[in-house]
């Protein structure tokens, strides 16, 4: 397998920072996203180059690894620890050959043998299994769309994914999806795919934490005589009774209906709502004189 320069592959600089990293590989993952690119191959293969170096170089051990050993940054540990151990070696039994011509007698790490041949020698045949690559995907959804749980299928590298999206997933949160990554080597696991939930909020409340924030607005005489008015919760319509003297400002809270808590089924925050008392404008003639009238039994 050639040599892929990760680096090259996100459009950033060796001294990139891990924002940088993080900024392009989301810009070029939706350029090459498969739903945006169906059928073209090239795409795709573009999409799965920028998974795999978003994969290795946004995390500091892996990033770290990868500018040691290059295109080996997987095994760099164990290649380190198979050369200490072959040096230990050869300086116990006297031994002088080098890599390629080592035998007998040395318990060496299979990964060693795979590498330099001395398993093919003493005829053990054995190779390490490695886990597969870590995949990382971005989900964009939109903020009603994670109110309910629901199932939902993900176009990965060409492969469908079926999951169901939980309740009250939040914005940013990374979710692991088990064995759906890349292929093992020599028999080993899959790796693991990693989601990051992108939510846009279209909606005219404002979310923190699990409460929700809205505003009403009523008029100048429900806020005096008080009254009863509709406003909107995030799964519907409801009543409020609104007090006589009502001030500008007046928030009110509704339990449990607020937005769900993710993983606890049945919780939910609060909606508080925040009364905004509007003034009426272009009064009659005859509304000015009452309202003159009125005035006149105020001293405040």
């Amino acid at each position: 397998m050639a040599f892929i320069d990760y680096y090259k592959v996100l459009e950033v600089d060796k001294s990139a920072s891990e924002a940088d990293i993080k900024k392009a590989y989301r810009k070029l993952a939706r350029k090459y996203h498969p739903d945006l690119n169906p059928n073209d191959k090239e795409a795709e293969r573009k999409f799965k180059e920028l998974n795999e170096a978003n994969e290795v170089l946004s995390n500091v051990e892996n990033r770290k690894k990868y500018d040691q050993y290059g295109e080996n940054w997987q095994q760099g540990e164990e290649y380190e620890k198979a050369r200490q151990q072959q040096q230990q070696q050869y300086q116990r039994g006297g031994q002088q050959e080098g890599f390629g011509g080592f035998s007998g007698g040395g318990d060496y790490s299979d990964f060693f043998e795979s590498m330099f041949g001395g398993g093919a020698q003493r005829g053990r045949g054995r190779s390490t299994a490695f886990k597969g690559q870590d995949l990382n995907a971005e989900l964009h959804l939109d903020l009603k769309d994670v109110y309910t749980a629901h199932k939902r299928t993900l176009t990965i590298n060409g492969k469908n994914i079926r999951l169901t999206i939980p309740a009250g997933v939040e914005n940013g949160q990374i979710i692991k999806i088990k064995g759906q990554g890349g292929e093992g080597a020599n028999g080993g696991p899959k790796g693991d795919l990693y989601l990051t939930f992108s939510i846009a909020n279209h909606t005219n409340f404002k979310l923190d934490k699990h409460n929700l924030y809205s505003t009403v607005d009523i008029d100048l005489y429900t806020a005096i005589l008080g009254g009863e008015i509709t406003a909107n919760t995030f799964d519907g319509k409801v009543k409020l009774i609104v007090k006589a003297g009502t001030q500008n400002d007046t928030k009110v809270k509704l339990k449990g209906k607020g937005f769900p808590v993710y993983k606890k089924e049945g919780e939910f925050g609060d909606l508080y709502i925040l009364y905004q008392i509007g003034i009426p404008t272009n009064l009659t003639e005859k509304e000015k004189e009452l309202f003159a009238e009125l005035s006149k039994f105020r001293t405040i």
